[in-house]
């Protein structure tokens, strides 16, 4: 396995163990590595290309569409990992597929949010960038998602998320032994109050990654929990997957309609039908 060549771009990458020959342009960057067989469930075909760690990679088709899966695991650190490794094999767009909270009172659980910008409470993104650098979404991304969950019938919710390094003290929960951090009490309100729709733990450093990179990305999560409510329940967990699966197909499609009509960016004035 090459690991030490002068060009890292060409090679086996350390941590993901994929090379430009086991992916497609297009990846789906679940956390947990078991949420794989959900998502490729949906394809027509596919193949484990690779496992190591937190990183689980299949590669296949959907309606004649490559497309592939990698798990990123818990967290911005290890989705960087992710997100740095395909990019150097080739890869353009990724689509975040989780779970979140909602903030929002009126998002229901089962609901999708669909992320257009992301606040950068984890750290790091600020390993790359000055902090006040945005994590945004792009906007081809962001419309062949809703595109995608218009067709599929879900209902979803389009916005700010937050993503977060902490599970417990960072998202405002109690950590171990009733340990509450400086801010945890006004937290969600505050965030509720911003219009933020959802907290995560991915989707800011991806976001920014891919706008320093001059690569595509966007973010779906399955809402589970509604912090406002109270209601929790993991329901819909396929939603998201569906949603980014179909979104991958349209993104292609998208691209050969740009191709054609001699534009390189996707406008209101093109169409796929």
């Amino acid at each position: 396995m090459a690991r030490d060549s002068e060009d890292p771009n060409t090679d086996v990458q350390y941590h993901l163990e994929v090379g430009p020959d086991d992916v497609a342009d297009t990846v789906l960057l679940p956390g947990n590595p078991d949420r794989l067989e959900t998502i490729v469930a949906d394809w027509d075909d596919h193949e484990i290309r690779a496992h190591h760690r937190e990183y689980r990679t299949a590669t296949g088709s959907y309606e004649g569409t490559p497309i592939s899966v990698t798990s990123t695991g818990i967290g911005g650190p290890s989705a960087a990992i992710a997100l740095e490794e395909l990019a150097r094999v080739g890869v353009e767009t990724f689509i975040r597929v989780g779970s979140c909270g909602a903030i929002q009172p009126e998002i229901a659980v089962g609901d999708l949010v669909i992320t257009t910008g992301a606040v950068r409470q984890e750290g790091t993104s600020d390993e790359y960038v000055r902090e006040d650098y945005p994590a945004a979404a792009d906007y081809e991304v962001v419309s062949a998602l809703v595109a995608a969950a218009e067709r599929l019938g879900y209902d979803y919710h389009t916005g700010v998320t937050m993503s977060a390094d902490s599970f417990y003290a960072g998202q405002g929960r109690p950590g171990f032994d009733g340990f509450e951090a400086a801010g945890s009490d006004d937290l969600v309100a505050d965030l509720e109050a911003a219009n933020v729709k959802n907290i995560e733990m991915e989707a800011s450093a991806i976001l920014t990654l891919a706008s320093l990179y001059g690569l595509r990305a966007g973010a779906v999560c399955t809402v589970y929990a509604n912090r406002k409510t109270g209601e929790f329940r993991t329901e819909g967990e396929s939603r998201a997957a569906e949603t980014a699966t179909l979104a991958t197909h349209l993104l292609v499609r998208m691209d050969a309609v740009k191709r054609e009509a001699g534009v390189v960016r996707w406008h209101a004035g093109l169409s796929l039908e």
